[in-house]
């Protein structure tokens, strides 16, 4: 009359769950430099928070008395756990087992990883590791997901990023279904050295096109670093446990709730020297946009989120007397800080992050206008870059801009959000074209009409650059103050203190976006 048999058969399913692929196939991950899913899974975590579901999902062979006989457990593991003490959904592909292509089993865990994530309105992580669908299989292993399922598991993917906090790492060759996984994410990263991310590998891509490419060669590191695909490229799979956490620290549980504010030994009042002379009295010269956000910032806040994708622009994570915030800054060393057609979309995506999440906004503007030229043409600039504008219109978490030097053009309106506030250094200039600009086109036949051409347009430059000063944009009110810039963090925290009424409102009225 006892089930203990049935009990037994389940315990044997967890055990073989566990073994994933079985030794051989564990042991050939290693040697790749890789771990296996549980293992990542049990590095993020907090020391034993992982509770599985799902553990004994696969395929299942009996003999005729009912007694297993061999079981092979869904690629996909996932669970509820803590990473820093917040519970998240984790999961992954289990390369061990097909080269992490799905099983029914493994493809449905997947999806509902998301479902459940949306349900308890919990923060996602991802370990991705393996291919989409192959035209290999076997009918014993189930029935392929119906087309209802098929189309639910793109709508889940949907649904939680407009819910909670998604991250998501490529810790091996992840293409097709896994690679769009990865892209539909908050922050995603991949090892440089043992992960690449495809639509299609090698043997689809040399039948298709003719075209002989390695893995690495069609999506190393090397690629998606400057692509976008991804938001940070880690030495190894342990960075990128680091740099998980530490984007979860900046985000709230989900898009309810308001970032988490931590706590800070950086006085609000902190006024830098370094600022006053950051930005050189010569026009022509450069300096460290990222040094000079870092000394108003919280120290050691300042993480960085795609940084050899769209160069021009600069896009941050910051906590501001222990309240994240999302950082903008123009970067002259590239492309003088214009706003090119991939430095638009950029901008564009971590507007959105913000506004999801209800991270008020520091814009530190740079900003010469739109890149222009043929290659800027090709590229449809003017269009990423109006799209890059109308994110920020519609945005409605607190903005803060401080002009630091250069306001021009149309491309200066995506820096400059909704009832935001403006500061303007000293060293700010604003108008329709920069100086430079302006004077070859209203100044073109004279120009032109002089006997030295390049000394008659360095006169002008000079001669009209005398007027160009910040103290009649204070006159007229055109910003909000014109600050020394030594009191830029106080102010900042200042304006940031009178703003947190608004962010609770926001909570209390809007929820997800």
């Amino acid at each position: 009359m006892s089930w203990e048999k049935e009990v037994e058969q389940i315990e044997e399913r967890r055990r073989l769950a566990k073994a994933l692929g079985g030794p051989e196939a564990v042991e050939r991950q290693h040697e790749r430099g890789r771990l296996t899913v549980r293992e990542r899974i049990d590095a993020l975590i907090d020391s034993e928070s992982f509770r599985e579901t799902g553990p004994i999902a696969g395929y299942a062979e009996t003999d005729e008395d009912g007694a297993l006989t061999s079981f092979q457990p869904g690629n996909y593991v996932l669970g509820m756990a803590r990473v820093d003490g917040r519970p998240c959904v984790v999961g992954g592909e289990d390369f061990t087992q097909r080269g992490g292509s799905p099983t029914p089993a493994g493809l449905r865990k997947s999806v509902y990883a998301e479902e459940l994530a949306c349900a308890r309105r919990v923060p996602l992580v991802r370990f991705l590791e393996g291919g989409g669908g192959s035209v290999r299989g076997s009918s014993k292993r189930g029935p392929s997901p119906d087309p209802v399922y098929t189309t639910h598991r793109f709508v889940s993917i949907a649904r939680v990023l407009e819910t909670a906090p998604v991250v998501s790492a490529a810790l091996g060759a992840v293409a097709g279904f896994p690679a769009a996984r990865l892209v539909a994410s908050h922050f995603a990263i991949m090892t440089r050295d043992t992960a690449q991310v495809l639509i299609g590998g090698p043997a689809l891509v040399e039948r298709a096109l003719g075209e002989v490419k390695t893995k690495e060669e069609l999506g190393g590191a090397h690629v998606h670093e400057r692509s976008g695909v991804v938001d940070a490229v880690a030495a190894d799979e342990s960075e990128v446990f680091d740099l998980m956490r530490r984007f979860l620290s900046y985000m709230p549980t989900n898009v309810w709730e308001l970032p988490p504010v931590g706590p800070t030994d950086d006085a609000p009042d902190r006024r830098e020297e370094a600022l006053l002379k950051i930005i050189p009295r010569n026009r022509r010269r450069v300096y460290d946009a990222r040094k000079l956000v870092s000394l108003v910032v919280d120290r050691g806040s300042f993480f960085e989120m795609t940084p050899l994708y769209g160069r021009p622009q600069i896009t941050a994570l910051a906590r501001l007397n222990g309240v994240p915030v999302g950082v903008l800054a123009n970067d002259p060393f590239h492309l003088g800080g214009s706003m090119s057609a991939d430095s638009a979309q950029k901008f564009r995506r971590f507007v959105r992050l913000c506004e999801t999440f209800h991270l008020p906004i520091l814009s530190f503007v740079d900003q010469p206008g739109f890149m222009i030229g043929s290659d800027a043409e090709a590229t449809a600039t003017i269009r990423h870059g109006m799209e890059a504008i109308a994110e920020t219109v519609r945005s409605t978490v607190p903005w803060a801009s401080v002009i630091v030097r250069k306001s021009y053009g149309v491309a200066a309106a995506a820096h400059f959000g909704p009832g935001g506030t403006v500061f303007a250094w000293p060293s700010a200039e604003r108008g329709a074209l920069p100086l430079e600009g302006g004077v070859a086109v209203a100044f073109r036949k004279e120009i032109a009409a002089a006997p030295d051409p390049d000394t008659k347009r360095k006169e002008l430059e000079e001669m009209l650059s005398k007027g160009r000063t910040p103290f009649p944009s204070a006159d007229f009110f055109s910003v909000h103050d014109l600050i020394d810039p030594r009191a830029t963090r106080p102010a900042l925290c200042e304006w940031l203190e009178s703003v947190q009424p608004l962010l609770g409102y926001r909570i209390r009225a809007l929820g997800p976006r």
